[in-house]
């Protein structure tokens, strides 16, 4: 495709918060619907991907077979790239493992921003912040050059930063601080790995090889130089490093224990918009980068320690549950479930096996959808209700039947439901563990996760909806029109994926293969 389509979904958002910022003062609707506009284009672009997606190329390690594929260097004199000498270039490209993320980042923005519409305070700056997260997050998944993806990621920080601590709750500047400090901490092992791959490996442009950030060239053992202090031709103890550094920085978005601490406070303390796109996409974020980054350039450490992930992602699966069935906060409880669930992806990523990363890449995507829906449920009633507290309701049903129908659909699906799309992706995740000798026994203490997550789903959808209606809350009022359209396209989207669930696996299976055939084939 000739039209910069990934350009245009990277940075229409960026046009949005330009228009915003030429809006006079006062004129809140006007930037609603700029911010609703850029985000409703967005999405627009992403299904246009998917339709015109080739299920047949790969990506992965041929540049070739990446689609959508846009190249461009800033400074057009031969051998001189986007900054000065050193080979960066505007490399934005997706396959198999990013497609999924790219739809998921603009339709969970489209979803946010639409529950941002209750935002008083300090409207045209939340949404030019807003807009600005959503393009950093969008262009992490389509980067395919290492200091590009960088420069994504830490922009992302600073919006995200001022979200929580200018519209967030009582605690709102701890848990800001907090957030930032944590990511600010792995992306300098991130920014140090990066480095050190850039010295390590070498592209041929016009006949003289260059020092590169190329995604593409860095997994590829031929881009490797034979005197890097990476290079696999020279084993040592450096790529175990790097490799760890590299881990630690992507584990801590994920969030991975002991690393996840930062996770419930800023979910507790952010705007439920911000919630939503904390939990439906920025998680993503870092299992993402781990099977973009980490896998392929260090193979043969991610089989010497995929135990080891397994391991980690089975803490997260039980620790999550365990926590999440103590907590009085609705949003706490959810935000532990997030822990908990994003330890399945880990699980399946462990599994070096096509059916486990195929669910786990499948898992990234059906929990953004899902928590996303959780967290929209959470901001329903403490909009009307202005608590949280678990124990404070108790038969809303009688009072909200359609609002508890959208409850009964996300909490079952988060359970794992068959017939809703989570369902799917844990099944995958635990058929590929069973099927590999390194993670089976772990998949095994796994499953207990199900019944933890069925006991403080079910608990909680008793607590608040079922039982004695406390009359306290007789003024609260089902779904508004707005709301609606929130919570129907995520319905429509857990039913339809847990029915034909082939849709979505379809996109990812022919880079899967290629990318499992590679971790477990590569010899370095």
């Amino acid at each position: 495709m000739s039209f910069p389509i990934l350009t245009l979904i990277t940075f229409v958002p960026v046009v949005g918060m330009v228009a915003i910022l030429f809006l006079k003062k006062g004129q809140d609707n006007a930037v609603r619907y700029t911010a609703l506009t850029a985000t409703a284009i967005q999405l627009v672009l992403a299904i246009i991907m998917l339709f015109a997606f080739d299920f047949t190329k790969a990506g992965i390690l041929d540049a070739s077979t990446f689609q959508f594929v846009e190249k461009a260097r800033w400074i057009t004199i031969p051998n001189v790239s986007w900054i000065g000498t050193i080979k960066i270039d505007y490399f934005v490209g997706v396959d198999g493992l990013s497609i999924l993320m790219v739809f998921l980042s603009a339709f969970v923005s489209f979803i946010a921003t639409l529950s941002s519409w209750n935002i008083k305070k300090m409207v045209k700056g939340y949404f030019m912040l807003f807009l600005l997260l959503d393009a950093a997050m969008m262009g992490v998944f389509v980067s395919l050059d290492f200091f590009l993806f960088y420069v994504f990621w830490e922009i992302m920080l600073l919006p995200m930063y001022f979200l929580i601590g200018i519209w967030g709750g009582p605690r709102k500047e701890y848990a800001a601080i907090k957030f930032f400090i944590y990511t600010l901490f792995g992306s300098i092992f991130i920014l140090l790995t990066m480095i050190a791959l850039y010295f390590s490996a070498t592209e041929t442009v016009n006949g003289i090889q260059l020092h590169t950030f190329n995604l593409i060239e860095l997994t590829k053992a031929s881009a490797y130089s034979a005197t890097g202090i990476l290079s696999p031709q020279n084993p040592n103890n450096w790529r175990m490093i790097a490799y760890i550094f590299l881990f630690i920085g992507f584990a801590i978005k994920i969030p991975m224990f002991p690393f996840h601490t930062w996770l419930p406070d800023a979910h507790v303390e952010a705007p439920t918009p911000i919630s939503v796109i904390l939990a439906g996409v920025l998680l993503k974020m870092g299992t993402y980068g781990i099977l973009r980054i980490s896998y392929p350039i260090f193979p043969e450490i991610t089989r010497e320690l995929a135990w080891y992930i397994g391991l980690f992602g089975v803490i997260n699966i039980i620790y999550g549950a365990l926590v999440a069935l103590a907590q009085k906060d609705f949003k706490k409880l959810i935000a532990y479930s997030s822990i908990s669930h994003m330890g399945y992806v880990l699980l399946g990523m462990a599994t070096l096996s096509v059916t486990g990363i195929t669910g786990a890449i499948f898992q990234m995507f059906n929990h953004g959808t899902i928590t996303a829906m959780l967290f929209l449920i959470v901001g329903v009633i403490y909009d009307r209700a202005h608590t949280r507290g678990i124990y404070e309701f108790g038969g809303l049903a009688n009072k909200m039947p359609v609002y508890t129908g959208i409850v009964t659909i996300a909490f079952f699906a988060a359970i794992g439901l068959p017939g809703l799309s989570g369902f799917i992706s844990e099944s995958l995740v635990f058929i590929g563990g069973f099927g590999s000798t390194v993670t089976r026994t772990l998949t095994i203490v796994g499953l207990l996760g199900i019944l933890l997550g069925a006991a403080y789903m079910l608990w909680t959808l008793q607590r608040i909806y079922f039982g004695k209606f406390n009359e306290k809350w007789s003024f609260m009022e089902d779904l508004t029109p707005r709301e609606y359209l929130m919570f129907v396209p995520l319905a429509i989207v857990v039913i339809y994926l847990g029915v034909q669930p082939g849709l979505a696996i379809d996109f990812m299976n022919t880079s899967v293969k290629t990318f499992v055939h590679f971790l477990n084939t590569a010899a370095f």
